[in-house]
């Protein structure tokens, strides 16, 4: 993602202590920027909210509250909070939220580059979701902005979501009006200004499942008002309707999540995971795979998440729908469908201000709305049924006679009615024996799960059945024994009844891919949509690798393994270091040679400097002076100039003390000579250097 040069907050230290390095993203609500904590040394997501929510005492009160509560909230599949402030600006404050920083992508990135997943890959993908958000159900805190945005899968293969309760905060910050979420994933009850609870999160999570199946969302509109909308009016389609061959199952999960009434709905994240790994175990391998074959290739290119905030562009970025006043819609406007108005197409008024936002129309939205409603042309395909329904049942009546022509012999019929009636007891109790005690009664099927395919159709036989097998994968009972029967063991069925067996081919085995010079973050993703999970991650140096790159696969590529099976990686971290050799005091020559046979650049400093201990063309300094570098790295030379050629001062008749003090200064060292033994007069009488010498010469002088 591409960096605004004018981004003021770049290159910044916030608070004093979160230096500022890149901008990552920028959603509806905050920019998310890659910031280092000076004081921990280590990477975080640094979350600015917009200057206008900053401004807002209320509101960061209250975003404070919600920072510390989702900062309680410890668990693996969920970004933790590990701080929060506000520092005042010289033009306004940043309020600012410090988050654990993923690198890797979110579930839009994966979304866009695959379309859309499997039904093996979309329960995965959302089952560590719902595990993160009943952890938070059980510790009292509500999302209320699920999306695949907010979805990070981490680079180690991890699974996160993030921004719990900034949507609150944020909602609660601006007027009670305001309605902040994301239109496509906005739960009805939002919308109409009910109150958030676990059973909100569940909604969206619904949708964003029939996302994950689909590659689209339910529901479209010019403006995210009228999607919004489209949640109160409307019930979400069964995303067979999407992709025809889908699992029933998948249909009922999205449907159960996607109730308009929250009460029909899951109650939290803990209820909907217990189903969701029921229908994961229960689905056959050809369920769970639908739609492999004609899902689109991986991009070339990987993502990077560092947070859930969509790029700035983006049409998923959190909303904020509702002002401070109040909008009416009048009649039918031409931009907005059917769905907003009310069901008989009457105005819908939303009312925002201090109050919260209520919808009303001629059928009540929220309380007393039918389970189901019907649009325009639905409605006309009941009315038609019901039509010709009618018109059936009334050529049914034509042809049934009113009364006969012949009234007959009463004596004559009372004789045929009793033998008539004495016929159907007879044949009652016949059929009474027949299906009670004789060979058409009922059978226990014996159970024949986890037996040899063999010896369940001897026991089927020996109890008077007849049985067909059919093959199929499994990941839990070995290969040749029955997984189950139809119907199940204990069930009673009739002797002409078959019993069908499901036979265990063992589990189905897939080739491991070749990520092998891919970055770690792209070959993860790529297992991870292949059906495997990301394994152990270990480095190794390399010489031909780059730094980062996968080296090998362990299990390796195309070998035959159970989907699921942990894949682990072997990640290159480049050439291993080698040690830096100490060559101060060496001839340049020398000292470059020396590093380049341990693998190093020598890089020599173009002015060299002068020194009176280290000989002109010699080292000087170098920097490092030790410790590692990786091969090719450079090796810093600074070179000697020698000593400094100066002058001598001129000290004859002067003084002992004055002609030493004379000479030191002048950078020369000064030995001192007597012409009497002792000194008499103490003036200089003579001394041996004159005239320009190098600096530290030593200069004699004698003294008379």
């Amino acid at each position: 993602m591409r960096e605004r040069r004018n981004d003021s907050l770049v290159d910044t230290v916030v608070d004093g202590r979160y230096h500022v390095r890149s901008r990552l993203a920028r959603g509806g609500m905050s920019t998310v920027y890659l910031a280092t904590d000076q004081r921990l040394e280590r990477d975080v997501a640094l979350k600015v909210l917009y200057p206008h929510l900053a401004e807002d005492q209320h509101f960061l009160e209250r975003f404070e509250r919600e920072a510390k509560s989702a900062a309680r909230l410890s668990h693996p599949h969920v970004v933790g909070v590990l701080d929060q402030g506000v520092e005042d600006g010289p033009e306004h404050g940043v309020a600012y939220l410090v988050m654990e920083y993923v690198p890797g992508k979110t579930l839009r990135d994966l979304l866009r580059e695959r379309g859309r997943l499997t039904p093996r890959q979309a329960l995965a993908m959302l089952d560590p979701v719902i595990e993160g958000l009943g952890a938070a159900h059980d510790a009292g805190l509500i999302h209320r902005d699920v999306k695949p945005e907010n979805v990070l899968l981490a680079e180690s293969g991890g699974i996160k979501i993030a921004d719990f309760g900034l949507a609150r905060a944020v909602s609660a910050g601006t007027n009670t009006g305001t309605l902040v979420g994301t239109a496509a994933y906005l739960p009805p009850e939002l919308v109409t200004g009910g109150a958030a609870d676990a059973r909100s999160d569940i909604y969206s999570a619904g949708i964003v499942l029939f996302e994950l199946l689909t590659g689209a969302q339910p529901y479209q509109g010019e403006a995210p008002i009228q999607i919004a909308f489209q949640h109160v009016n409307s019930r979400v389609p069964a995303p067979s309707t999407a992709v025809p061959g889908l699992a029933q199952d998948l249909d009922e999960l999205v449907l159960w999540c996607t109730a308009v009434d929250p009460e029909e709905r899951p109650i939290d994240g803990n209820a909907l995971l217990g189903e969701l790994r029921h229908i994961r175990t229960t689905l056959s391998d050809a369920e769970l795979d639908f739609g492999r074959d004609r899902q689109r290739p991986p991009a070339a290119r990987p993502g990077t998440a560092a947070d859930s905030s969509g790029d700035g562009h983006s049409h998923h970025a959190t909303e904020v729908l509702g002002t401070a006043g109040s909008t009416e819609v009048v009649g039918r406007p031409p931009s907005y469908p059917t769905e907003i108005l009310g069901a008989q197409g009457s105005p819908t008024t939303v009312l925002g201000g201090s109050n919260p936002t209520t919808v009303l129309g001629s059928t009540p939205v929220a309380g007393s709305m039918p389970e189901r409603q019907l649009d325009a042309a639905a409605r006309e395909k009941l009315a038609a049924r019901e039509f010709k329904a009618h018109r059936k049942e009334q050529a049914k009546a034509a042809q049934r006679p009113e009364k006969t022509l012949r009234s007959g012999n009463a004596r004559r019929r009372n004789i045929l009615l009793v033998l008539l009636l004495t016929l159907l007891a007879l044949l009652a109790a016949a059929a009474g024996w027949f299906f009670g005690v004789g060979p058409g009664a009922l059978v226990a099927v014996p159970d024949v799960s986890s037996r040899p395919v063999s010896a369940a159709q001897a026991m089927l036989t020996q109890a008077g059945l007849s049985s067909t097998a059919e093959q199929v994968h499994s990941d839990s009972v070995a290969e040749g024994l029955v997984i189950a029967s139809e119907p199940r063991g204990s069930a009673t069925v009739r002797p002409w009844e078959e019993v069908q067996l499901l036979v265990s081919l063992g589990p189905e085995l897939f080739d491991v891919p070749e990520v092998a010079g891919l970055a770690e973050a792209t070959a993860a993703a790529t297992l991870v949509a292949a059906g495997f999970d990301v394994g152990e991650v270990s480095r190794q140096f390399s010489g031909t690798v780059p730094d980062g790159e996968v080296i090998a696969t362990n299990p390796a590529v195309g070998e035959a393994i159970p989907a699921g099976t942990p894949v682990g990686l072997v990640v290159s971290q480049g050439p291993e270091p080698v040690d830096v050799p100490s060559v101060v005091g060496l001839p340049e020559e020398e000292a470059v040679s020396a590093l380049e046979s341990a693998g190093l650049t020598a890089a020599v400093s173009p002015e060299p400097v002068n020194d009176i201990t280290v000989p002109a063309g010699s080292v000087l300094t170098q920097s490092p002076a030790g410790g590692q570098l990786r091969p090719g790295e450079s090796v810093t030379l600074s070179i000697s100039a020698g000593p400094r050629i100066l002058p001598v001062p001129d000290v004859f008749s002067d003084s002992e003390a004055d002609a030493v003090a004379a000479l030191e200064e002048a950078g020369f060292t000064v030995e001192v000579e007597y012409a009497f033994g002792r000194p008499v007069l103490g003036l200089v009488a003579g001394q041996d250097l004159t005239g320009e010498h190098p600096e530290g010469s030593t200069v004699t002088i004698t003294v008379t």
